[in-house]
Protein backbone atom coordinates (compact mmCIF):
# COMPACT_ATOMS: atom_id res chain seq x y z
CA UNK A 1 0.00 0.00 0.00
CA UNK A 2 1.06 3.62 -0.51
CA UNK A 3 2.31 5.39 2.60
CA UNK A 4 1.88 9.14 2.91
CA UNK A 5 4.65 11.49 3.96
CA UNK A 6 2.38 12.76 6.72
CA UNK A 7 2.12 9.26 8.20
CA UNK A 8 5.87 8.73 7.93
CA UNK A 9 6.53 12.04 9.68
CA UNK A 10 3.99 11.21 12.40
CA UNK A 11 5.60 7.81 13.09
CA UNK A 12 9.04 9.39 13.11
CA UNK A 13 7.93 11.87 15.77
CA UNK A 14 6.44 9.03 17.79
CA UNK A 15 9.49 6.74 17.62
CA UNK A 16 12.51 8.85 16.67
CA UNK A 17 13.31 6.30 13.95
CA UNK A 18 14.69 7.28 10.55
CA UNK A 19 12.43 8.20 7.64
CA UNK A 20 13.13 5.02 5.68
CA UNK A 21 12.67 2.83 8.75
CA UNK A 22 9.29 4.49 9.37
CA UNK A 23 8.26 4.11 5.73
CA UNK A 24 9.23 0.44 5.65
CA UNK A 25 7.50 -0.28 8.97
CA UNK A 26 4.27 1.42 7.86
CA UNK A 27 4.34 -0.41 4.55
CA UNK A 28 4.84 -3.76 6.28
CA UNK A 29 2.12 -2.94 8.81
CA UNK A 30 -0.24 -1.77 6.05
CA UNK A 31 -0.62 1.62 7.68
CA UNK A 32 -1.33 0.34 11.20
CA UNK A 33 0.65 2.61 13.55
CA UNK A 34 0.63 0.19 16.50
CA UNK A 35 2.00 -2.61 14.33
CA UNK A 36 4.53 -0.27 12.75
CA UNK A 37 5.80 0.78 16.17
CA UNK A 38 6.11 -2.88 17.18
CA UNK A 39 8.11 -3.58 14.00
CA UNK A 40 10.51 -0.75 14.84
CA UNK A 41 10.80 -2.00 18.43
CA UNK A 42 11.62 -5.53 17.30
CA UNK A 43 14.30 -4.14 15.02
CA UNK A 44 15.83 -2.45 18.06
CA UNK A 45 15.75 -5.71 20.00
CA UNK A 46 17.43 -7.52 17.11
CA UNK A 47 20.19 -4.91 16.87
CA UNK A 48 20.70 -5.00 20.65
CA UNK A 49 21.00 -8.79 20.63
CA UNK A 50 23.33 -8.81 17.63
CA UNK A 51 25.69 -6.23 19.13
CA UNK A 52 25.52 -7.38 22.76
CA UNK A 53 29.17 -8.42 22.77
CA UNK A 54 30.39 -5.08 21.40
CA UNK A 55 32.05 -2.55 23.70
CA UNK A 56 30.08 0.58 24.54
CA UNK A 57 32.85 2.97 25.56
CA UNK A 58 31.28 6.28 24.53
CA UNK A 59 28.08 7.87 25.70
CA UNK A 60 26.46 10.63 27.68
CA UNK A 61 26.78 11.21 31.44
CA UNK A 62 24.52 13.81 33.05
CA UNK A 63 23.94 14.96 36.62
CA UNK A 64 21.13 16.83 38.36
CA UNK A 65 20.42 18.17 41.84
CA UNK A 66 17.08 18.84 43.51
CA UNK A 67 18.63 20.46 46.55
CA UNK A 68 18.82 17.65 49.08
CA UNK A 69 19.44 14.94 46.46
CA UNK A 70 21.72 14.63 43.43
CA UNK A 71 21.77 12.00 40.71
CA UNK A 72 24.07 10.82 37.90
CA UNK A 73 22.84 8.84 34.89
CA UNK A 74 25.12 7.34 32.22
CA UNK A 75 23.85 6.07 28.88
CA UNK A 76 26.55 4.32 26.86
CA UNK A 77 26.96 3.73 23.13
CA UNK A 78 29.74 2.67 20.75
CA UNK A 79 30.82 5.88 19.01
CA UNK A 80 31.29 9.54 19.83
CA UNK A 81 29.20 10.39 16.75
CA UNK A 82 26.10 8.83 18.32
CA UNK A 83 27.01 10.12 21.81
CA UNK A 84 26.92 13.72 20.54
CA UNK A 85 23.61 13.23 18.71
CA UNK A 86 20.92 15.55 20.07
CA UNK A 87 18.32 12.77 20.31
CA UNK A 88 20.72 10.55 22.26
CA UNK A 89 21.56 13.36 24.70
CA UNK A 90 17.85 14.15 25.05
CA UNK A 91 17.09 10.51 25.85
CA UNK A 92 19.75 10.59 28.57
CA UNK A 93 18.28 13.82 29.96
CA UNK A 94 14.73 12.40 29.88
CA UNK A 95 15.88 9.30 31.76
CA UNK A 96 17.67 11.47 34.33
CA UNK A 97 14.60 13.68 34.84
CA UNK A 98 12.38 10.62 35.19
CA UNK A 99 14.73 8.98 37.71
CA UNK A 100 14.92 12.17 39.76
CA UNK A 101 11.15 12.66 39.72
CA UNK A 102 10.60 9.09 40.92
CA UNK A 103 13.44 9.21 43.49
CA UNK A 104 14.86 5.93 42.22
CA UNK A 105 17.40 4.21 44.43
CA UNK A 106 18.81 1.64 42.01
CA UNK A 107 19.61 1.22 38.32
CA UNK A 108 17.05 -1.57 38.03
CA UNK A 109 14.35 0.80 39.30
CA UNK A 110 15.32 3.32 36.63
CA UNK A 111 15.25 0.73 33.85
CA UNK A 112 11.73 -0.39 34.81
CA UNK A 113 10.22 3.12 34.89
CA UNK A 114 7.41 3.73 32.36
CA UNK A 115 8.59 5.71 29.32
CA UNK A 116 6.66 6.19 26.10
CA UNK A 117 4.88 2.96 25.19
CA UNK A 118 7.15 0.81 27.34
CA UNK A 119 9.86 1.16 29.94
CA UNK A 120 13.12 3.09 30.08
CA UNK A 121 14.93 -0.09 29.07
CA UNK A 122 12.60 -0.43 26.07
CA UNK A 123 13.38 3.17 25.07
CA UNK A 124 17.13 2.42 25.20
CA UNK A 125 16.63 -0.73 23.11
CA UNK A 126 14.52 1.22 20.60
CA UNK A 127 17.27 3.85 20.27
CA UNK A 128 19.78 1.05 19.68
CA UNK A 129 17.69 -0.11 16.73
CA UNK A 130 17.57 3.41 15.32
CA UNK A 131 21.31 4.01 15.51
CA UNK A 132 22.48 0.45 14.87
CA UNK A 133 24.81 0.64 17.89
CA UNK A 134 24.92 -1.19 21.18
CA UNK A 135 23.47 0.95 23.99
CA UNK A 136 23.22 0.34 27.69
CA UNK A 137 22.11 2.27 30.72
CA UNK A 138 25.26 1.51 32.68
CA UNK A 139 25.59 4.05 35.46
CA UNK A 140 23.23 5.34 38.14
CA UNK A 141 24.48 7.07 41.28
CA UNK A 142 22.83 9.14 44.00
CA UNK A 143 23.83 11.16 47.06
CA UNK A 144 21.64 12.76 49.72
CA UNK A 145 22.28 15.52 52.24
CA UNK A 146 20.99 18.84 53.50
CA UNK A 147 22.43 20.33 50.31
CA UNK A 148 24.02 18.86 47.19
CA UNK A 149 25.99 20.04 44.17
CA UNK A 150 26.79 18.63 40.72
CA UNK A 151 29.55 19.18 38.18
CA UNK A 152 29.51 18.22 34.51
CA UNK A 153 33.12 18.48 33.33
CA UNK A 154 33.38 21.05 30.53
CA UNK A 155 29.89 20.00 29.39
CA UNK A 156 31.53 17.10 27.54
CA UNK A 157 28.90 14.62 28.77
CA UNK A 158 31.64 12.18 29.80
CA UNK A 159 32.49 13.02 33.41
CA UNK A 160 30.14 14.05 36.20
CA UNK A 161 30.40 14.36 39.96
CA UNK A 162 27.86 14.83 42.74
CA UNK A 163 28.52 15.76 46.36
CA UNK A 164 26.35 16.09 49.48
CA UNK A 165 26.88 18.30 52.54
CA UNK A 166 25.53 18.27 56.09
CA UNK A 167 24.18 21.83 55.86
CA UNK A 168 23.46 24.60 53.35
CA UNK A 169 26.65 25.66 51.57
CA UNK A 170 27.75 28.55 49.38
CA UNK A 171 27.00 27.63 45.76
CA UNK A 172 30.48 28.52 44.50
CA UNK A 173 32.20 26.54 47.25
CA UNK A 174 29.96 23.53 46.59
CA UNK A 175 30.80 23.64 42.88
CA UNK A 176 34.50 23.96 43.74
CA UNK A 177 34.33 20.74 45.79
CA UNK A 178 32.50 18.97 42.96
CA UNK A 179 35.23 20.15 40.56
CA UNK A 180 37.88 18.89 43.00
CA UNK A 181 36.32 15.43 42.87
CA UNK A 182 36.31 15.52 39.08
CA UNK A 183 39.94 16.64 38.82
CA UNK A 184 41.58 14.62 41.61
CA UNK A 185 39.45 11.44 41.67
CA UNK A 186 39.43 10.71 45.43
CA UNK A 187 38.25 7.30 46.63
CA UNK A 188 37.02 8.40 50.07
CA UNK A 189 36.16 11.48 52.11
CA UNK A 190 38.86 10.74 54.70
CA UNK A 191 41.07 7.90 55.99
CA UNK A 192 38.14 6.22 57.75
CA UNK A 193 36.49 5.72 54.37
CA UNK A 194 39.42 3.74 52.97
CA UNK A 195 39.01 0.03 53.66
CA UNK A 196 41.60 -1.86 55.69
CA UNK A 197 42.02 -4.17 52.70
CA UNK A 198 43.14 -1.26 50.50
CA UNK A 199 45.44 0.09 53.22
CA UNK A 200 47.02 -3.33 53.75
CA UNK A 201 47.53 -3.78 50.03
CA UNK A 202 49.21 -0.37 49.77
CA UNK A 203 51.51 -1.22 52.70
CA UNK A 204 52.50 -4.51 51.07
CA UNK A 205 53.21 -2.77 47.74
CA UNK A 206 55.17 -0.05 49.54
CA UNK A 207 57.27 -2.60 51.43
CA UNK A 208 58.17 -4.50 48.26
CA UNK A 209 58.92 -1.29 46.39
CA UNK A 210 61.13 -0.01 49.22
CA UNK A 211 63.03 -3.29 49.42
CA UNK A 212 63.61 -3.28 45.66
CA UNK A 213 64.87 0.30 45.79
CA UNK A 214 67.29 -0.44 48.64
CA UNK A 215 68.69 -3.44 46.77
CA UNK A 216 68.98 -1.40 43.57
CA UNK A 217 70.86 1.39 45.35
CA UNK A 218 73.35 -1.11 46.76
CA UNK A 219 73.86 -2.72 43.35
CA UNK A 220 74.39 0.64 41.62
CA UNK A 221 76.89 1.72 44.26
CA UNK A 222 78.85 -1.55 43.82
CA UNK A 223 78.83 -1.20 40.02
CA UNK A 224 80.08 2.37 40.17
CA UNK A 225 82.83 1.31 42.57
CA UNK A 226 83.89 -1.23 39.94
CA UNK A 227 83.90 1.55 37.31
CA UNK A 228 80.86 0.15 35.50
CA UNK A 229 78.01 2.47 34.46
CA UNK A 230 74.80 0.99 35.96
CA UNK A 231 72.77 2.28 32.98
CA UNK A 232 74.88 0.15 30.62
CA UNK A 233 74.06 -3.12 32.38
CA UNK A 234 70.50 -2.65 33.68
CA UNK A 235 69.13 -5.35 31.35
CA UNK A 236 70.31 -8.18 29.12
CA UNK A 237 69.19 -6.17 26.10
CA UNK A 238 71.27 -3.15 27.13
CA UNK A 239 74.29 -5.32 27.82
CA UNK A 240 74.19 -6.82 24.32
CA UNK A 241 73.51 -3.46 22.69
CA UNK A 242 76.26 -1.62 24.58
CA UNK A 243 78.83 -4.34 23.87
CA UNK A 244 77.99 -4.01 20.16
CA UNK A 245 78.54 -0.26 20.41
CA UNK A 246 81.88 -0.79 22.15
CA UNK A 247 80.78 1.02 25.30
CA UNK A 248 81.47 -2.00 27.51
CA UNK A 249 83.44 -5.22 27.11
CA UNK A 250 82.44 -8.84 27.60
CA UNK A 251 84.60 -8.83 30.74
CA UNK A 252 82.63 -5.83 32.06
CA UNK A 253 79.37 -7.66 31.43
CA UNK A 254 80.56 -10.79 33.20
CA UNK A 255 81.83 -8.74 36.14
CA UNK A 256 78.57 -6.74 36.27
CA UNK A 257 76.44 -9.89 36.33
CA UNK A 258 78.49 -11.27 39.20
CA UNK A 259 78.19 -8.02 41.16
CA UNK A 260 74.43 -7.79 40.52
CA UNK A 261 73.80 -11.36 41.66
CA UNK A 262 76.08 -11.21 44.73
CA UNK A 263 75.12 -7.76 46.01
CA UNK A 264 71.40 -8.28 45.39
CA UNK A 265 71.34 -11.48 47.43
CA UNK A 266 73.47 -10.05 50.23
CA UNK A 267 71.53 -6.77 50.52
CA UNK A 268 68.13 -8.51 50.37
CA UNK A 269 69.18 -10.78 53.24
CA UNK A 270 70.26 -7.89 55.47
CA UNK A 271 67.68 -5.16 54.91
CA UNK A 272 66.90 -3.10 58.05
CA UNK A 273 63.31 -4.10 58.81
CA UNK A 274 62.41 -1.04 60.89
CA UNK A 275 63.65 1.35 58.21
CA UNK A 276 61.64 -0.53 55.56
CA UNK A 277 58.50 -0.33 57.72
CA UNK A 278 58.99 3.40 58.37
CA UNK A 279 59.41 4.20 54.68
CA UNK A 280 56.38 2.05 53.80
CA UNK A 281 54.25 3.86 56.40
CA UNK A 282 55.36 7.16 54.93
CA UNK A 283 54.29 5.99 51.50
CA UNK A 284 50.91 4.90 52.86
CA UNK A 285 50.45 8.36 54.40
CA UNK A 286 51.26 9.94 51.03
CA UNK A 287 48.77 7.61 49.34
CA UNK A 288 46.03 8.55 51.82
CA UNK A 289 46.73 12.24 51.25
CA UNK A 290 46.31 11.75 47.52
CA UNK A 291 43.13 9.63 47.58
CA UNK A 292 41.21 11.14 50.53
CA UNK A 293 39.18 14.18 49.49
CA UNK A 294 39.69 16.20 52.67
CA UNK A 295 43.45 15.56 52.64
CA UNK A 296 43.99 16.62 49.02
CA UNK A 297 45.55 19.93 48.06
CA UNK A 298 42.76 22.25 47.02
CA UNK A 299 42.76 22.76 43.22
CA UNK A 300 42.07 26.48 43.66
CA UNK A 301 44.59 27.07 46.44
CA UNK A 302 47.46 24.57 46.54
CA UNK A 303 48.63 25.94 49.89
CA UNK A 304 45.53 24.59 51.61
CA UNK A 305 43.85 21.20 51.85
CA UNK A 306 40.17 20.74 51.05
CA UNK A 307 39.58 20.26 54.79
CA UNK A 308 41.16 23.64 55.52
CA UNK A 309 39.11 25.37 52.83
CA UNK A 310 35.86 23.96 54.24
CA UNK A 311 36.81 24.80 57.82
CA UNK A 312 37.64 28.37 56.86
CA UNK A 313 34.21 28.73 55.25
CA UNK A 314 32.33 27.07 58.12
CA UNK A 315 33.87 24.97 60.92
CA UNK A 316 30.72 22.83 61.07
CA UNK A 317 30.52 22.15 57.33
CA UNK A 318 31.02 18.49 56.42
CA UNK A 319 30.98 16.43 53.24
CA UNK A 320 28.70 13.45 53.86
CA UNK A 321 28.95 11.67 50.50
CA UNK A 322 30.17 12.00 46.92
CA UNK A 323 30.11 10.06 43.67
CA UNK A 324 32.12 10.33 40.43
CA UNK A 325 31.40 8.72 37.07
CA UNK A 326 33.55 8.85 33.94
CA UNK A 327 33.25 7.02 30.64
CA UNK A 328 37.01 6.89 30.14
CA UNK A 329 39.35 4.55 31.99
CA UNK A 330 41.91 6.39 34.13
Amino acid sequence: MAVSMADITKLRKMTGAGMMDCKNALTEAEGDFDKAMEIIRKKGQAVAAKRSEREASEGCVLAKTTGDRAVIVALKCETDFVAQNADFVKLTQDILDLAVANKCKTLDEVKSLPMGNGTVQDAVTDRSGITGEKMELDGYMTVEGVSTAVYNHMNRNGLCTIVAFNKPVDEQLAKQVAMQIAAMNPIAIDEDGVSEEIKQKEIEVAIEKTKAEQVQKAVEAALKKANINPAHVDSEEHMESNMAKGWITAEDVAKAKEIIATVSAEKAAHLPEQMIQNIAKGRLAKFLKEVCLLNQEDIMDGKKTVREVLTAADPELKIVDFKRFTLKAE
